[in-house]
């Protein structure tokens, strides 16, 4: 490059400046070859990751399909049961009750030891309206310790 090519008004007429658009088209050229093979890496990467991510997709529906079978098999194998269960309660129902009442353990109150604190009886819980927890029946009536000195 010399001074010339440096000042624009001293860069020359026609034929300089097809060399230097020829110049320019060729530097345009190997910037896109550059982007040409850039974008062929990015797609051979992306076609990669989409054969992975198929394969991986195909295993997840073999397992799903697998799981899902075995969540048929269960459901059957349940209901299976459940109506084993059933016809097992009507048959031995009245016996199992029969067998509860013969063994039921009851102990009448007054023998109940209740000498424990977590053992206490219990008592309903009376239940009066403000009015008569505050003696009075008057709606106006302010309670002492309501009152401000």
């Amino acid at each position: 490059m010399t001074i010339t090519d440096l000042i624009p008004g001293r860069k020359g007429h026609g034929r300089r400046r097809a060399a230097d658009k020829v110049a320019d088209l060729r530097d345009e050229n190997r910037r896109l070859l550059g982007q040409l093979f850039g974008a062929g890496d990015a797609y051979q990467l992306l076609d990669q990751r989409l054969t992975e991510t198929a394969a991986r997709q195909a295993e997840a529906e073999e397992i799903v399909v697998k799981q899902q079978a075995d969540i048929d098999d269960l459901t059957a194998e349940n209901d299976q049961l459940r109506d084993e269960l059933a016809a097992l309660k009507v048959r031995f129902g009245p016996e199992l009750a029969a067998e509860a009442n013969a063994k039921a353990i009851t102990v009448p109150p007054m023998i109940r030891d209740t000498s424990a604190f977590e053992d206490q009886a219990t008592e309903p819980c009376r239940v009066i309206t403000l009015q008569e927890a505050f003696g009075s029946t008057d709606p106006t009536h302010v309670p002492a310790w309501a009152l401000r000195d």
